[in-house]
């Protein structure tokens, strides 16, 4: 087969077709221009890889139900948003047909083509958020199905300085919002002090992982209090009894440059229905009334990561 209907129009020079078990199309790939109509405007499906820096020619993907569920675009493509106008190469929708994320650039990295290639390309976006006015070049761009901005997701090396339940915080990698508008999660670019049901302490995460600012190391509660942070300068001591205590504490790593030098992991904390939760595990749970909490600087402090080893 060289053709089939959408709810978009008729796509022709398919190259491959996969199906659902109700005869509709799950995914295919074009080698031919097409033109899809969308509630966003008319839209090209990616049919060439134009560059080596272009992914190869990438399939159409669609939802049972034969809405739109992701389409990389032959040419940047200006999308009309809730958060403002966004470039796209490489759009995903929620089944209700809203845009879900939007990817500026859907370049591939190569020995021959770097993410600092990439980051050239990319230009500063100016979102609208509820944070404000938000000015960086970004990743990626989410939206929960209503159409309200969900996160944002930074090229490293961008910062936002965004005023925050926790005070005015520069952020890095990412930041996340409810549904609602209120600061969900962020990444600080520096360590920053925060008042915890537990006490005071430095957070800071000094090696973030994922690969999208989603979920940031500092997670806050609709109230604006403290649900999560990470931490690699201070300990916390748990009394069990009057002679009894728990130490959690940061751990240590090889470094990749090397044994000999030893890199900080940080200690995860999170509060949920008035426990503490150390390091995510179930058995490291504590009730707030029930037990002491002392917070003490960490002593012997590891490097930070070397990401060359030059």
């Amino acid at each position: 087969m060289t053709s089939v209907t959408t709810l978009y129009g008729e796509l022709t020079g398919i190259e491959f077709r996969s199906l659902f078990s109700n005869g509709k199309t799950d995914g295919c790939l074009v080698t031919k221009p097409n033109l899809l109509k969308t509630p966003y405007g008319e839209l090209i499906p990616q049919y060439e890889a134009e560059d080596m820096g272009r992914r190869s020619t990438k399939p159409l993907y669609f939802y049972k139900n034969g809405a739109l569920k992701s389409i990389a675009l032959q040419t940047s493509t200006m999308l009309d948003t809730p958060a403002g106008v966004i470039p796209a190469e490489l759009v995903t929708f929620h089944k209700n047909g809203r845009i879900k994320r939007i990817f500026p650039l859907d370049g591939k990295l190569s020995g021959y083509w770097s993410w600092q290639n990439e980051f050239a390309l990319a230009k500063p976006l100016s979102l609208d958020s509820p944070a404000g006015k938000l000015n960086a070049k970004m990743i990626g761009v989410q939206f929960y199905e209503s159409g309200a901005l969900k996160s944002i997701t930074l090229w490293p090396g961008q910062t936002l300085t965004v005023a925050t339940p926790v005070g005015e915080i520069t952020v890095r990698k990412g930041l996340a919002f409810y549904e609602s508008g209120e600061i969900r999660s962020f990444e600080p670019l520096k360590k920053v002090e925060l008042r915890t049901p537990i006490g005071r302490v430095l957070a800071y995460d000094n090696e973030p992982n994922g690969i999208h600012g989603d979920i940031n190391s500092v997670q806050l509660s609709v109230d604006g209090s403290i649900e999560a942070f990470s931490t690699v300068d201070h300990t916390v001591s748990v009394g069990l009894s009057d002679e009894k205590y728990e130490l959690f504490e940061p751990g240590e790593k090889n470094n990749v440059c090397g044994d000999e030098r030893k890199v900080s992991v940080p200690m995860k904390v999170r509060f949920h229905e008035n426990r503490v939760i150390f390091h995510d595990n179930p058995k490291h749970s504590f009730e707030l009334e029930k037990y002491r909490f002392e917070i003490k600087p960490v002593i012997k402090k590891a490097a930070e990561p070397a990401y060359s080893c030059g």
